[in-house]
């Protein structure tokens, strides 16, 4: 994974409004069709990984687990998943994970 090129995409992403945030906004997105990837921070916990995953795997979208802290070093936003809206961003980040 292109940890420097995915950070300036979520950065970019986030300023576009591409990027969902919270735990029951991701997995609304992932369950109705409008989420294109996930990204989860390393310091989520197994519990919450492992539901979000399997919401990915139902709905055949990618997803990846980020180094610790990187999530919020790449968009400012304390959290420990996003959701990318389908689109550009989403295409162009799935090349880096």
């Amino acid at each position: 994974m292109d940890e420097g090129k995915l950070k300036g995409l979520m950065g970019l992403c986030v300023r576009a409004g591409q990027g969902i945030f919270g735990e029951e906004n991701c997995l609304k997105a992932l369950r109705n069709g409008q989420a294109a990837l996930l990204l989860m921070d390393g310091e989520i916990s197994d519990a919450t990984a492992e539901k979000y995953q399997r919401a990915c795997q139902r709905a055949e979208i990618p997803f990846r687990k980020t180094s610790a802290g990187f999530l919020q070093e790449a968009t400012g936003k304390p959290g420990m998943a996003m959701a990318v809206r389908a689109g550009g961003f989403a295409e162009r980040m799935i090349q880096f994970i």
